[in-house]
């Protein structure tokens, strides 16, 4: 079944700084390159280092896959008895589907080898069948460079150190083995030490990688939190301008009308006094209310210390009202949190980012039922691993395949538009496309940590940050 097309949105991260940076008008000093045998990095959240180390392990384990290929045949060949070609065809399956399997669906297979190092050490010992029957004059023997690599780049030193060890150990029980066959124990010392210096460089990238993703994940949560200031900054001029250009003319009308009311009242008939004190007094209510509307916005205008807006309250409150004036059956979740656990507390959100949440997520209800004609529509909010996330997902149509942000301008859609403009504006996120099983569902993800109080600066409020090296991520929307 084909999947419907996804419109992402993801922001893009400002080059970060190169040598000596400054901080409450303190010059940090310059930082010494860490050595290559430095202690490991401290490993951040899965979640970063499946990202970091993505790139890297599908290339380890796509020329691991390339090896397994060309060796196969010669293991398979060498096997002796009906038992030996059961086990050695075994260790091939295994050992090929593994590999594909890591490089295929890494996001989901890559946390469970990160998390159980065993399951490194089942894929050896396979992988040590495969090449006690090939010799390690064959593709196998350079196969058994990517076990160092890899338990360098998931693991760090001490796994590395680990691995390394055996993979040497059984490289020399394979040469034992096929000593007889092979003219010298070149191939295999030279390969030994292609397992040490793979266990090196494994240690090294990983390093290098968590240090990008650390500084990433804080440029992010940075760009995020400066995207929810300006927010809060624009919608206070927003009300402004809206003070300006409402309640200020009609109040200028109301003057100018009573004021010639006054001058003319002894010339015009009672009707005609009477119709234009009536005018007079319903446009005074309507700049009352305007004031109102604006007094009520800046009352709800939520700083930091005054609590915010709790955006779980209003939006199943939102949820119900929708069900009720559609008659769409609804549900409304709270996520995140462990199994055995309640949701995590979410915190409250400055008014003018809860504005913008609340209509991408009302937005996202009515589409529902106007386009997608959807019969049951479900709501889940909640803190999921420091993102605040809101998700509307309903059993309706789904988008039309193709669909691109382009072709709903160009055809004057500005709904789903508009939602992603919202979602830029406060520094969020927003996948649009297929649901879990059917339909649509409108993901809005923003990081908690934006909406964090910010904290006072001063001179010496922030300590020195080390140099990092530029970290260009442009803005991309792919559909």
């Amino acid at each position: 079944m084909a999947t419907l097309p996804t419109i992402r949105l993801r922001l893009g991260i400002r080059p970060g700084l190169s040598g000596g940076t400054v901080q409450g008008g303190v010059a940090a000093p310059e930082v010494a390159p860490a050595s290559a045998l430095a202690d490991d990095v401290p490993a951040p959240s899965i979640p970063i280092q499946i990202n970091a180390l993505q790139a890297l392990c599908r290339q380890v384990f796509g020329f691991r896959l390339a090896m397994i290929a060309l060796g196969a045949p010669f293991a398979l060949a060498r096997a002796g008895g009906q038992f030996g070609g059961w086990l050695v065809g075994g260790a091939v399956v295994f050992s090929f589907v593994g590999s594909y399997a890591m490089l295929r669906d890494w996001e989901v297979f890559g946390p469970l080898l990160i998390k159980y190092r065993t399951l490194m050490g089942v894929d050896l010992i396979f992988g040590s069948v495969l090449l006690l029957t090939a010799s390690p004059d064959s593709a196998l023997g350079y196969a058994t460079v990517c076990t160092p690599l890899l338990a360098g780049l998931l693991y760090g030193w001490r796994g590395a150190g680990i691995f390394t060890a055996i993979q040497i150990l059984l490289l020399a029980a394979a040469y034992s083995a096929w000593a007889e066959r092979m003219a010298s124990p070149a191939s295999t010392l030279l390969i030994s030490g292609f397992c040490v210096a793979a266990g090196i460089i494994g240690v090294t990238l990983r390093n290098l990688m968590f240090r990008f993703g650390a500084a990433t994940q804080a440029l992010s949560e940075a760009n995020a939190r400066l995207a929810v200031t300006d927010a809060v900054e624009g919608e206070r001029a927003r009300l402004a301008r809206e003070m300006h250009d409402s309640v200020a003319k009609t109040l200028h009308g109301v003057a100018m009308a009573a004021e010639g009311l006054a001058q003319s009242a002894d010339r015009m008939d009672p009707l005609t006094v009477k119709h234009q004190a009536g005018m007079v007094a319903r446009s005074a209510r309507r700049a009352a209310a305007e004031s109102r509307e604006i007094l009520s916005d800046l009352r709800r205008q939520a700083d930091y210390d005054t609590g915010g807006v709790v955006v779980a309250d209003e939006l199943a409150a939102r949820l119900a009202d929708f069900g009720q004036r559609t008659g769409i059956e609804t549900a409304f979740h709270m996520v995140g949190g462990s199994a055995a656990a309640s949701p995590s507390p979410v915190p409250t959100v400055p008014h003018a980012v809860a504005r913008h949440l609340l209509t991408i997520a009302t937005e996202a209800m009515e589409n529902s039922h106007r386009h997608a004609h959807a019969s049951r529509v479900t709501v889940e909010f909640g803190l999921v691993g420091g993102v605040l996330r809101i998700s509307v997902l309903d059993d309706g149509r789904g988008l039309p395949a193709g669909i691109s942000l382009d072709d709903l301008r160009r055809a004057g859609h500005f709904g789903l538009v508009g939602m992603v403009e919202r979602a830029a504006g406060i520094g969020a996120r927003i996948s649009i496309g297929r649901g879990r099983s059917a339909g649509t569902e409108v993901r809005l993800e923003l990081p908690a940590a934006a909406l964090a109080p910010p904290r006072a600066t001063g001179p010496q409020s922030l300590p020195p940050l080390p140099a990092l090296p530029p970290l260009p991520s442009p803005m991309q929307l792919s559909n």
